[in-house]
């Protein structure tokens, strides 16, 4: 007589908590600083394309970098629906969007305050000025955009601060240590 043999698969699924506030917090920081980066980065391109002048590699860059915050958030909330969030995957990508930051980050430290014609020195070229005249719209135009640079170096580094902090919060959430 021939004996059935039955097989049966047992998965085994490690599950990880994730401090909901912690995260939750995270994703809106970088959702605004993904959002600024495209922004504003966005927005000097028409600008060097109206004035005709050649885009610097800093603007496709921040707009790609600021997309790949957006995108891998995205990918994040569909991962933490699913609840298969892994800490090994946040860390490395994390990781990875840190330099993508730190390069941004000190280009726009060059642009901004380097040794030949840097955006700080130019932007005390015009005088302040009110009522209604070209000058005082030269004046406004100058502020606007010396502040969208002072908002994207700003950014830059709210952003790998924040990497940093989900790095060291993955970390901590596979090796278990942050309680249920």
């Amino acid at each position: 007589m021939a004996r059935s043999v039955s097989r049966t698969r047992v998965v085994v699924r490690q599950s990880y908590y994730w401090p909901d506030q912690q995260l939750n917090f995270w994703i809106i920081v970088m959702l605004a600083t993904g959002g600024t980066l495209i922004g504003v980065f966005a927005s000097f391109m028409m600008d060097q394309q109206q004035l005709q002048l050649g885009v610097p590699w800093i603007m496709p860059f921040g707009i790609t970098v600021g997309s790949l915050t957006v995108v891998l958030i995205l990918i994040f909330l569909l991962l933490i629906f699913q609840r298969r969030l892994l800490p090994g995957l946040v860390m490395v990508s994390c990781f990875i969007l840190l330099i993508l930051y730190i390069t941004g980050l000190v280009e726009t430290a060059i642009q901004l305050f380097g040794p030949k014609g840097n955006i700080i020195g130019n932007c005390q070229l015009l005088q302040e000025s009110t009522g209604v005249s070209v000058n005082t719209l030269a004046w406004l135009e100058q502020n606007s955009v010396c502040q969208s640079w002072q908002a994207v170096f700003a950014f830059w580094i709210i952003g790998g601060v924040f990497l940093v902090w989900l790095i060291v919060l993955g970390s901590m959430v596979a090796r278990g240590g942050m309680g249920d």
